[in-house]
């Protein structure tokens, strides 16, 4: 009998008995469940405390906040999941609709922009979707109205972001407009070339990097495939240099150099090797490798060295070889050979080489010389030299400190140290008796207050000197008091230019700032208009200056992207894209040629690697068209005291180790200066792609005709592991392209191991084929007298700077036969 007042048995077996929270879970989660939630909350609340951290300095630096907003968000959802709490989820979800309505508003719809801001937020937020983080609150998410509610909030936000985003800034190089087509054939060709092989680096003196040839066309181009490959490489295995070398082609054969100072002859139809001639008798290479090679044929002669090929190794010697055999030259310099390191002051390993291939004209060889960017005050000279191109003997020297000296500098002497140096392709023409020269700066680069008059009058500058003399004819100075190292990098391109007062020959001078410049190749005289535009001024340092103004070529298109903004920071993930604005931030940065100075790091855009460089400028003579690959790439360099430098203990470069001169000890300065490429700490660029396009211009009327990304994304990516994604990024790019008259481009240059054939009239891809190593080099074409076929070759050989995967092969594609 139940005791007066209890309750019955039965009801209180139906009572139920209320259970805390903490006692739930451990009911209900097992252990892996637990691990797997708090390693989920570990991870929101890691990075909320690294983007909350890095917001923070963005934002006390002038940044946007949503790093510092978006930080905290993840900090507090990473406690709510860590505690089980049901809002960690809906708040992390909120968190995905503020972002991507920021980044919709800051960018737009492009997909590369969104790339960064909005994958990671969203592939992390599948974490939460796991059963052990989901379980309790979550299911409001997850539930009949929770999923159509997020969905509908992602909707609106992607449309008030889109409304509300701002309008770019316009690319300098669209502020010609794009012209509606391409320009018809010309009357009369830019310039008259005919030979179905390629003598010269860029096929003609005046450099045109124009083929003839027609067999190739936008409707049979498709068909190429792999003729022939030819190994170029060391003995031992792997690679140690690139390969960049453009062939030239005479007879049924093709001559080049390679990265480890060998000259090579190829049998034109097959690729097989007939002589290989080491230029350095074993010595390792140094400094930028060589990228080309002269022929020569001595008037009159038969016999051995009657036709002879004429290199520079990096030693530096000028070498003369039998064009049949491979065997040095005996009338040529001593045994073969000038030492071009005579009258040159000393240097250290690696401070001076010939990179570019020497330029014939009137039977002389003519030489520049390399020297590293930003390493030391008082360096090697950069004299210009011809010498004969039968004997070897010493025909001229060009040293801008002693201008009306033409020979050697009396014994004891040497050539003057530190003056500007030409180390790119060099053009000639017969006619005029002139041989143009791409100039650079005197070292170093980010200082100019020990510079001279005469280095002042002719660095940065593209110069005319006379063929018989060496004597100055006239230059032309493409940046003024250059303290950013624009150098000229490219060919001087010579073509006859239709004008309102009858064709005029002309010059074509692409730069690294992106600006194109063109000149009467005979007085110097503008033919489009350059106008003097105000530059950005500032505090320097003691001894420095600037020009008020800069030379700009504003009836062609500008090589390079519009003023840079924080939002077009880039990196892989939101935390390194955080990293670059802080960087940006921090930066000085006044738009193109903003000063360097001390006090802190600055942005210059273009950086040292273009604009265009080396690859140069192609121009088909048929249209009227000009074509360039080109990079928009900053570099950050900062300014320190020689004190601060000796503590950083700045170290000697020949700017060929991966990212290039990051060192910049400017011995015998106040100052050195530390920089490279604007990279993420990924390794990742911190600009948004693309970095390296192509384009082509109507000379004629000034107009662009087109411009698209260069290079896929499937051999880069963060700490260079490839991404093998197939997807049009615009990589950086080294080396050129050739146009033909069958109206193909054929270009490599990119970071994808790809050589492609575009459409010159629309840029239209047409073809493309997978390289054994990076194709930057500028390829060349030719008609094989064996068989008749039209051959396309491009080394295989990459770039270290870059990064860009080496290689040792010459790759040849034709038609199959």
């Amino acid at each position: 009998m139940a005791a007066s007042g209890s309750a019955p048995e039965s009801t209180l077996m139906k009572t139920k008995v209320a259970v805390p929270p903490s006692a739930r879970t451990a009911v209900r989660d097992g252990p892996m469940a637990i691990w797997t939630r708090r390693a989920v909350a570990s991870l929101l609340v890691l990075i909320g405390l690294g983007l909350a951290a890095g917001g923070a300095v963005l934002a006390w630096s002038g940044g946007s906040p949503y790093y510092l907003l978006t930080g905290i968000a993840l900090l507090a959802s990473g406690v709510l999941v860590w505690r089980r709490d049901q809002r960690g989820v809906p708040l992390f979800a909120a968190m995905l609709v503020w972002t991507t309505a920021w980044a919709v508003w800051e960018v737009g719809f492009d997909p590369w922009q969104l790339l960064p801001r909005l994958l990671a937020p969203f592939v992390l937020g599948l974490a939460l979707l796991l059963p052990p983080v989901r379980s309790g609150g979550p299911r409001r998410l997850t539930g009949a109205w929770g999923w159509p509610a997020f969905a509908g909030a992602l909707i609106f936000a992607v449309v008030a972001g889109g409304a509300l985003h701002p309008e770019a800034p316009a690319e300098p190089i669209l502020r010609r407009g794009v012209a509606e087509r391409a320009p018809g054939t010309l009357p009369q060709p830019l310039a008259q070339i005919t030979g179905e092989d390629w003598p010269s680096f860029g096929n003609d003196q005046g450099g045109t990097r124009f083929s003839p040839l027609t067999d190739l066309t936008p409707q049979n181009v498709g068909k190429l495939e792999v003729a022939w490959e030819a190994e170029t490489g060391p003995d031992t295995p792997g690679p140690a240099t690139a390969l960049e070398a453009t062939p030239i082609m005479v007879g049924d054969a093709l001559y080049l150099c390679d990265g480890h100072n060998r000259v090579l002859a190829l049998d034109a139809e097959t690729g097989r090797e007939r002589w290989r001639h080491d230029m350095s008798n074993g010595t390792p290479p140094s400094g930028k490798p060589c990228r080309g090679v002269a022929h020569y044929r001595v008037p009159n002669a038969t016999g051995m060295c009657a036709t002879r090929i004429i290199a520079a190794s990096q030693t530096p010697e000028l070498i003369a070889l039998d064009a049949a055999t491979g065997k040095p030259c005996t009338d040529f310099g001593k045994g073969g050979r000038v030492d071009l390191r005579e009258g040159i002051s000393t240097y250290p390993a690696g401070q001076y080489y010939v990179s570019s291939a020497p330029q014939i004209i009137r039977g002389k060889a003519v030489v520049g010389g390399g020297i590293p960017d930003g390493q030391f005050w008082g360096g090697p000279s950069g004299v210009i030299r011809a010498f004969d191109a039968r004997t070897g003997e010493l025909s001229w020297a060009f040293d801008p400190g002693h201008p009306d000296r033409i020979g050697a500098p009396p014994a004891g002497e040497t050539y003057t140290p530190s003056s500007p140096n030409s180390w790119a392709p060099i053009s000639a023409d017969e006619a005029l008796g002139l041989v143009y020269l791409p100039m650079g700066n005197a070292t170093p680069d980010n200082f100019g207050g020990l510079r001279r008059p005469f280095d002042e009058e002719v660095s940065s500058a593209v110069i005319a000197l006379d063929a018989e003399t060496g004597r100055l004819r006239w230059r032309f100075q493409a940046t003024h008091h250059d303290i950013w190292d624009y150098d000229t990098p490219s060919q001087p391109t010579l073509v006859d230019m239709p004008t309102a007062n009858g064709v005029r020959p002309a010059l074509i001078q692409p730069t690294k700032r992106g600006e194109i410049f063109v000149l009467d190749r005979e007085t110097g005289q503008q033919i489009k208009p350059v106008t003097e535009v105000a530059a950005p001024q500032g505090d320097l340092g003691p001894g420095e200056r600037l020009s008020p103004t800069q030379p700009a070529s504003l009836d062609l298109p500008a090589f390079r992207g519009a003023t840079l903004r924080e939002s077009d920071m880039w990196g892989a993930t939101p935390v390194d894209q955080m990293l670059c604005r802080i960087l940006f931030r921090q930066s000085r940065y006044e738009g193109h040629l903003t000063p360097i100075t001390l006090g802190k790091p600055v942005l210059i855009d273009p950086g040292s690697v273009g604009g265009v460089n080396w690859g140069s400028a192609s121009i088909d003579v048929d249209r009227g068209i000009m074509v360039a690959n080109w990079m928009r790439f900053p570099d950050r360099v900062e300014l320190v005291t020689r004190k601060v430098a000796n503590r950083r203990k700045l170290k000697l470069s020949d700017g060929q180790s991966p990212g290039g001169d990051a060192d910049r000890p400017m011995l015998n300065t106040p100052y050195g200066a530390y920089g490279g490429l604007f990279m993420s700490p990924l390794g990742v660029p911190c600009t948004a792609p693309p970095w390296g396009l192509i384009a082509a211009v109507d000379l004629s009327s000034g107009r662009l005709l087109w411009s698209k990304p260069l290079g896929t994304a499937r051999d880069t990516g963060p700490f260079n592991i490839p991404s093998m994604l197939p997807l049009t990024v615009g990589t950086p790019v080294s080396g050129g392209a050739v146009t033909t008259r069958g109206g193909l481009v054929f270009v490599g240059a990119s970071m994808d191991r790809t050589f492609r054939a575009l459409d010159a009239a629309t840029g239209r891809e047409l073809w493309q084929a997978r390289l054994p190593g990076g194709g930057n080099a500028t390829p060349m074409t030719y008609r094989s007298p064996v068989s008749g076929r039209q051959f396309v070759v491009v080394a295989a050989g990459g770039k270290p700077p870059l990064t860009i995967s080496l290689g040792t092969k010459l790759v040849a594609y034709a038609l199959p036969r």
